[in-house]
């Protein structure tokens, strides 16, 4: 087997799973779920084994009265949503990640709105001895597998607990704000009555108007808030295809802050419509040219605001063409020792893969993000230096620590885990 050559293997069941793991080589196995190629190495092995865990997709038990759910972890979100929201539930988290699977989910420490692993009530994981163990929250082998990116076993099935909705509708509110101490003052002030907010940086605006945004806020439409002239409201859990996107999504950032409306409260969204403008691969690849993207995605703690104002102004400065800058905030962090979000706020960039000088340009805001207290996210990343792993992640060396015991052998490998010595 040459050294770039990956061994693909889809189990059916949790036993021809265990087969895969006692025959991989010397390059070890690593799982993964959904379709396409892997934004980061996480999920990449060269020389080794990978476990395509889409075939594992089972839903055990649904308890509608509770709203809690046992499936197997290559279901995907989109199709535990598409069950589940008829009777009245939702994915926690899940919304925004419809392709990921409910392992993959787990491993990565999602985290949209909060984390999803704050909602896994337990799960059952196949480690490097070949057994299958229960594992709890509030225990070290929870908290290293979740965020631990498929590296302390494979996940075989979770029992998660859903969120309580009452229609397939969200009520959603769009302004602009003029700059990033705007942004950052209205996110701020977001209250609990709005379950997803966000901004959409304009990375073309300089001087006073650097960091402007089309900021969009939501939470999930009450049975009463619905209207009863349109046919389709009158099936308050309709599932609908997201369609075509909406053009604002398609066209550069600065056109897109031109164009939106400088305030406008109580618009009814589908879920579909809301999350996924940009549903096709197709339609995505053609937005990045034929290099190609590189998604960064970072996390900094709450008081390090002028930190963020100096990346924007960085990347501002740069003339990236990226037509994705999303500045979040962030609460209660994953329980994950390599969980990638820390409460205070996240900024996710999808940059041009052939930009010049890009590999030097995220090195550096890698070593602004570390002296800052951040963190780079581990799941989508290929290139962080493992100098800075440490100072990102102070758990990483109790993380390698239970890995020596639980893996001796180094069964569970990827590329990730080789270039940062997890």
């Amino acid at each position: 087997m040459s050294g770039d050559t990956v061994s693909v293997i889809r189990p059916r069941t949790y036993e021809e799973a265990a087969v895969a793991v006692r025959a991989c080589g010397a390059r070890g196995a690593v799982a993964r779920g959904g379709p396409g190629p892997a934004r980061g190495d996480a999920a990449r092995n060269a020389g080794g084994t990978v476990l395509d865990m889409t075939g594992l997709d089972r839903v055990h038990v649904v308890d509608a009265d509770e709203g809690v759910v046992l499936c197997a972890a290559g279901v995907t979100l989109r199709r535990l949503t598409e069950l589940v929201l008829p009777l009245g539930w939702l994915v926690p988290a899940g919304p925004a990640a419809r392709h990921t699977t409910v392992g993959g989910a787990i491993a990565a420490g999602l985290h949209v709105s909060g984390s999803f692993t704050r909602h896994v009530q337990a799960l059952e994981l196949l480690t490097a001895d070949g057994e299958v163990r229960a594992v709890r929250p509030d225990t070290e082998l929870f908290e290293a597998t979740a965020g631990g990116l498929g590296l302390t076993g494979v996940i075989l099935t979770a029992t998660i607990r859903l969120l309580p909705v009452e229609t397939a509708y969200l009520t959603v509110g769009t302004e602009r704000a003029a700059d990033l101490d705007e942004v950052l003052a209205r996110l701020t002030g977001t209250g609990r009555d709005r379950r997803y907010a966000a901004a959409r940086i304009d990375l073309t605006a300089r001087g006073a108007a650097t960091g402007r945004a089309v900021l969009t806020r939501a939470d999930h439409t009450p049975l009463s808030a619905l209207r009863t002239g349109p046919r389709g409201w009158r099936r308050p859990f309709a599932l609908r295809s997201p369609g075509l996107p909406p053009v604002a999504t398609l066209v550069p950032a600065g056109i897109r802050y031109r164009t939106a409306p400088r305030a406008r409260t109580g618009e009814l969204r589908h879920l579909s419509a809301f999350f996924h403008p940009l549903e096709t691969v197709a339609l995505e690849s053609r937005l990045h040219g034929r290099f190609g993207r590189v998604r960064y995605r970072f996390a900094v703690g709450a008081g390090e605001e002028e930190m963020l104002h100096r990346i924007v102004r960085r990347v501002a400065s740069r003339r990236c063409p990226t037509a994705h800058a999303v500045l979040q905030r962030l609460g209660e962090a994953g329980p994950g020792w390599l969980c990638g979000a820390v409460p205070g706020w996240t900024l996710a960039l999808d940059l041009p893969a052939g930009l010049p000088g890009l590999p030097a340009f995220l090195d550096a805001l890698d070593e602004e993000v570390a002296a800052a207290g951040g963190r780079v996210g581990l799941a989508e990343d290929a290139r962080l230096r493992p100098d800075l792993l440490t100072a990102m992640y102070p758990r990483a060396a109790d993380f390698r620590a239970l890995r020596a015991r639980l893996d001796p052998r180094a069964v569970f490998a990827s590329d990730l885990a080789r270039r940062l010595a997890l």
